[in-house]
């Protein structure tokens, strides 16, 4: 009898699947699509289809959280929570390094932002570890971020003089290279900052803009874009990660990879095309849209004007507080990439 239930017993246990792994994720700006339409199906329905059940989440976002995107790596290195998503601009108060991968005004389409991003990878993990103690395992975009304006602008030109929120440090030191007025104001106090008339314009994506309703309180955008296309690095606690069996590494690398960045980057250039149908309120919107905005497009003068300044000043301002081999190992990988060089 005690064979019996001892094979039993043992018959049981052989049957039984190894407990799942579960990871406490942090995402991106909750009411945005990246977030909603990627972040939120990857971690809650594919990750667990994909692993065969060894890896699953619990996920919420850092605003419902309420921390500051600025927050999220830094509560990520402490171990506050496994994984967490934000938009590299946000961090680079701790982590100036950063802004190499977000370069305004080199990319204006998904491809080539996809590109620059591959190419700055293998930096972007190297400040992560040293900076947060965090292990990249993806970037993700938003759309390129563009100028919406409460009132008419036609040109570049029409900047000088304005209060520009921007949407990171680079797109600052370039709106102020231009003459306008760099505004430091939270993604969610926009809106509101827009229609009382603290600022005249501000920077964010396309479908950002839509989502959050900027459209109701602005009539002009400006499609160059100037504060570059804002990736979200989504990164996890390094010790985390290397306590991990090989195995479940190297399983939750290649999920991110194959079910929430690569979903993402396919849809970027497509999801552009919609966002500005939407803001203008085209019939080629998908779920129809009551918006009605302007949109200027970018002259040859405004591109080589803004390139210029984005040489002659951004970058090697950039180059002076990132300090150390950055600008080398910048013109190494992303330079090349996008056809720049960082004076040395």
């Amino acid at each position: 009898m005690k064979t019996t239930l001892a094979l039993l017993m043992t018959g049981t246990l052989i049957a039984t699947p190894a407990l799942a792994e579960e990871l406490a994720v942090v995402g991106s700006w909750s009411n945005l699509p990246l977030y909603q339409d990627f972040e939120t199906p990857f971690w809650t329905e594919r990750l667990p289809e994909m692993t065969d059940g060894a890896l699953t989440a619990q996920l919420t976002s850092f605003d419902q959280m309420g921390i500051a995107g600025a927050d999220v790596y830094r509560m990520l290195g402490d171990g506050v929570f496994d994984i967490g998503a934000t938009v590299a601009d946000y961090t680079v108060g701790d982590a100036p390094e950063l802004e190499g991968l977000d370069v305004p005004l080199v990319a204006s389409d998904a491809d080539s932002a996809q590109a620059m991003v591959q190419a700055a990878r293998p930096m972007v993990e190297d400040i992560m570890r040293e900076r947060f103690g965090a292990q990249v395992l993806g970037i993700s975009p938003y759309p390129p971020q563009m100028v919406f304006c409460r009132g008419e602008i036609t040109s570049l030109n029409d900047l000088e003089g304005k209060k520009v929120r921007g949407s990171g440090r680079m797109t600052t030191m370039f709106l102020e290279a231009l003459g306008a007025e760099g505004i430091n104001i939270a993604f969610s106090e926009v809106p509101g900052s827009l229609e009382r008339g603290v600022i005249d314009c501000a920077v964010t994506g396309a479908g950002s803009g839509f989502s959050a309703g900027w459209w109701e309180v602005s009539d002009h955008l400006l499609t160059l874009p100037l504060g570059g296309w804002d990736p979200v690095v989504i990164a996890m606690n390094a010790d985390r990660f290397d306590g991990m069996t090989e195995e479940n590494r190297t399983a939750l690398l290649t999920a991110v990879a194959e079910g929430l960045e690569a979903p993402a980057w396919q849809a970027a250039q497509g999801g552009l095309d919609n966002d500005l149908a939407c803001l203008t309120g085209s019939d080629a919107c998908e779920g129809g849209s009551d918006a009605s905005m302007t949109v200027v497009e970018a002259s040859e003068d405004d591109v080589a004007r803004a390139r210029q300044i984005l040489t002659d000043e951004v970058l090697p301002d950039w180059a002076s507080r990132a300090g150390g081999d950055w600008a080398a190992r910048w013109n190494q990988t992303v330079g090349q990439t996008v056809g720049l060089s960082i004076p040395q």
